[in-house]
């Protein structure tokens, strides 16, 4: 099903009307974190008995047994309906950031209301996972699906599905300008001027509709205090470090996690049930360990706490984060990752008091590794940024923000290598590192490849037999073959003729490379590695290495030909060169 013809073209032939499209993507995402957020806070005050419009995460106490209980429930009830799927559906949703780097921004949006509904399940149960994984899946879903009602081309439904998971942010935190880079940064990929109009609009469309429905986050306010200086540069950076290290044990934990609950010997399905006693263990110390932690950043920035509680309470939520993904809850980190970073902060803010390092305040501190620990876990330093000064609405910490926010990404990326979202896609064997689109890479296959013609003869043919049936001027080599076609070697025309081999002088003499062979399933840019290793100008395709079979052949300057031309046409696409025609 698709709109009428004419108002598809108006879409792909003007950016204006591109823009209009990204508005009512924005829309839709404004609609589903207003949505999810109500359903989850209404969750929570009929599970926890809450008779006032508190956060679950930002109370003081609540009754022991529903702590234990009801994230329990929850998980049994997840692990139920996910025994219903598995019977079902086979296969795995995917998120905007794989859609965009592997499928050209096609999501389904019946995957995605899924994955929101299991996350709707996790946190409002009191899992202590955020609820962005939900709302940006749905919202990035019904990009997807606008862009192919309208029949748009893959580089706009890319810039769609970004729309919506952008503006699911922006709308989520009163921060637009978060939600543009967020789009950006994690699920486009890229930063162009061409994209900047659609992705705008739309995370201000999304905004605007949460304010309409009365859905906007509250902003944080922080007490006044002087503005950084150079002489505080070094805390900082060091407070950067720190948090990328808090960043680095969050990851390694939920991996650790979920190795010890796949050493439990229980079905799949009551893993998430038995993760939630253990998260509603944890969170008979303190209620901020339940759910995404939104309502305790906003209370350890008001009220303030010592460092033991904040020990505590940084290595518990660590801990129930992990447990909660390890044990098969649904949800996100970013959320958790804002109050993971006010708490490593504020410890970092009393220690370097305790040396007596002046100059940051220890609420100066926990903004600054609110961002620090964000960026660290989710990868995203310009979103951080911006969302700490939409956040705080305070200017004089943007050079601190950023500078802890880049110190935290360069310590992830010296000593680990991947945010939390490409760790999950190396974990699974993917290879990706953004959503920049590498489907054309990849759909780059020597079996595409390879030419299907070329000269064979066989092995033990002698190079007076061969001179008479391979002149000069024929081609640069032959490939030789055994009676069942076999790969036994290649053989250069020129070294056949060479004066220096004998006319009785078997073919199979010469042959090179004979244990170097590619396979056609094998990847453009794994091919381009063959070739270097081998030192060869042409490679032979075999069905398997176990038959060795004769299938193709693959030269090397073809292959670096169409390398380039896929990345020229990745480079255009990414900076709108080729996108109207």
């Amino acid at each position: 099903m698709h709109v009428p013809y004419y108002v598809r073209a108006l879409v792909r032939s003007n950016e204006i009307w591109l823009t209009v499209l990204a508005a009512g993507v924005g829309i839709l995402a404004g609609l589903s974190v207003w949505v999810m957020t109500r359903s989850t806070l209404y969750a929570h005050r009929v599970l926890y008995a809450l008779h006032n419009d508190g956060r679950l995460s930002g109370l003081t106490s609540l009754s022991p047994w529903r702590t234990v209980l009801m994230p329990s429930l929850g998980g049994l009830v997840l692990g139920v309906f996910g025994v219903m799927l598995a019977r079902r559906f086979s296969h795995r949703p995917v998120d905007p950031i794989e859609a965009n780097a592997l499928r050209g921004g096609r999501m389904s949006v019946r995957d995605s209301a899924i994955v929101a509904f299991q996350t709707f399940l996790s946190n409002g149960s009191g899992a202590s996972l955020g609820l962005e994984a939900g709302f940006t899946q749905i919202a990035a879903a019904l990009g997807s699906r606008c862009g192919r009602l309208f029949r748009v081309r893959r580089a706009d439904l890319r810039i769609l599905v970004g729309c919506g998971a952008g503006g699911a942010i922006g709308a989520a935190f009163n921060a637009p300008i978060a939600g543009a880079f967020y789009a950006f940064e994690l699920v486009i990929g890229t930063y162009s001027l061409v994209n900047l109009a659609p992705v705008a609009v739309a995370t201000i469309a999304a905004v605007g509709t949460a304010h309409f429905l009365g859905g906007v986050s509250t902003t944080l306010t922080l007490l006044p205090h002087a503005p950084l200086t150079l002489h505080e540069t070094m805390p900082v950076l060091v407070l950067g470090v720190f948090c990328g290290l808090v960043g680095i044990a969050t990851m390694r934990g939920v991996t650790l996690a979920e190795t010890l609950f796949r050493l439990v010997p229980l079905p799949v399905w009551l893993r998430p049930a038995l993760g939630g006693v253990v998260v509603g263990v944890l969170a008979l110390y303190s209620p901020s360990i339940l759910s995404a932690g939104h309502a305790a950043v906003i209370k350890v920035l008001e009220e303030g706490l010592q460092p033991l509680p904040l020990v505590l309470l940084l290595v518990l939520k660590v801990t129930a984060s992990s447990i909660s993904i390890g044990s098969g809850f649904r949800g996100g980190l970013f959320f958790a990752s804002l109050y993971l970073g006010v708490l490593a902060g504020s410890l970092y803010g009393f220690g370097i008091a305790a040396l007596g390092v002046g100059g940051l305040s220890v609420a100066s501190c926990a903004v600054l590794g609110m961002s620090a620990t964000a960026v660290a876990i989710i990868g995203v330093p310009m979103t951080m940024t911006c969302l700490i000064l939409e956040m705080t609405a305070d200017l004089t910490l943007a050079s601190g923000v950023l500078l802890a926010s880049v110190l935290s990404m360069l310590t992830v990326r010296r000593l680990f290598g991947y945010s939390f979202a490409t760790w999950r896609f190396h974990q699974r064997g993917e290879s990706i590192r953004s959503a920049i689109d590498v489907s054309w890479l990849r759909a780059l296959t020597v079996g595409r490849l390879m030419q299907r013609e070329f000269p064979c003869r066989p092995a033990d043919m002698t190079v007076g037999e061969a001179r008479q049936c391979c002149p000069l001027g024929m081609g640069p080599l032959v490939v030789l073959t055994d009676g069942v076609r076999r790969y036994r070697g290649i053989v250069l025309v020129s070294e056949i003729h060479s004066p220096d081999h004998p006319p009785e002088r078997p073919l199979e003499a010469l042959a090179l490379h004979r244990e170097i062979m590619l396979l056609p399933g094998m990847a453009c840019e794994e091919a381009v590695h063959f070739f270097e290793r081998a030192e060869a100008d042409a490679l032979v395709v075999v069905e398997n290495d176990s038959t060795c079979r004769i299938v193709g052949l693959l030269s090397e300057k073809y292959v670096l030909r169409r390398y380039a031309e896929a990345l020229d046409r990745t480079r255009r696409e990414l900076a709108g060169e080729a996108r109207r025609v």
